[in-house]
């Protein structure tokens, strides 16, 4: 599974890393209702694409993947 960081987020978004960084923690906050264990700091690059509806092709050159 394929993770993006706070920097990532920032990249895609265009925000601060302390936005990224409540982004990312809320996000984890609605996995660990659903049941899974997260990572701090990181959100699944799935779950974070469902979540925020984006070009996958703007993804990946936000990115540099």
């Amino acid at each position: 599974m394929s993770f993006y960081t706070v920097k990532d987020v920032q990249k895609i978004l265009g925000i601060s890393s302390s936005k990224a960084y409540q982004i990312i923690r809320s996000l984890n906050d609605d996995l660990k209702k659903k049941g899974y264990i997260t990572v701090a700091g990181k959100v699944p690059k799935k779950f974070f694409n469902e979540k925020y509806y984006c070009d996958c092709a703007d993804l990946v050159k936000a990115v540099g993947e």
